[in-house]
């Protein structure tokens, strides 16, 4: 009886560890870009601009935090209409049935002082499959020009498209597919004191 009293006692007395904060992607300053090789002569790159994300992130626990990003996919962007057109129809994404991606984080491993692996699921196409963004915290900040505090991160992947079904063009059109990710996010819960 004395022992639960005292595990009872150790419980209620010990702080528990704050929660991860909740952060926005804030759009101006997040791209989400991707490189294809062409034809083994260039690599094209693309960015989609019409996105949501949430992240719970604590710099002290990152390995709490999750990451949820929703992409629009006829949103894509490859600075040409007629290869924005090819790109969203059916034989590649095939953004009228398809008309969203999503990640959805299942786990972050901490790699280095500022940097973990991101693991989650990727919905692209109808297939979801599980791949790894390997990720650089940059640093959090006050806004300098508004009372609210940011986070700053890099993130990295790749993936084959046969994967999700998209195997059109290959090997014209490279399979694979390297996902650059720069990111500035607005923390919504975060205490801020005005100067």
């Amino acid at each position: 009886m004395r022992f639960i009293l005292a595990l009872a006692l150790i419980a209620f007395s010990t702080p528990a560890l704050a929660a991860p904060n909740n952060y926005i992607l804030e759009k101006p300053h997040t791209q989400i870009v991707f490189s294809i090789g062409h034809m083994g002569l260039s690599h094209s790159y693309g960015k989609f601009t019409d996105f949501d994300g949430k992240i719970q992130f604590d710099p002290t626990q990152p390995e709490k935090g999750t990451v949820n990003v929703t992409i629009k996919t006829a949103s894509l962007d490859l600075n040409d209409a007629t290869w924005n057109e090819h790109t969203a129809a059916d034989k590649l994404l095939d953004a009228a049935n398809f008309p969203e991606m999503t990640f959805e984080s299942t786990s972050i491993k901490v790699t280095g002082e500022k940097t973990a692996d991101i693991t989650g699921n990727l919905t692209l196409h109808g297939v979801t499959k599980p791949v790894v963004l390997a990720t650089i915290y940059n640093q959090s900040i006050k806004h300098p020009m508004a009372p609210k505090m940011m986070a700053g991160f890099s993130a990295t992947t790749t993936i084959k498209r046969s994967d999700f079904g998209i195997s059109y063009g290959i090997p014209m059109i490279d399979d694979e597919v390297k996902i650059i990710i720069e990111v500035e996010a607005e923390c919504t819960d975060c205490v801020v004191e005005n100067e």
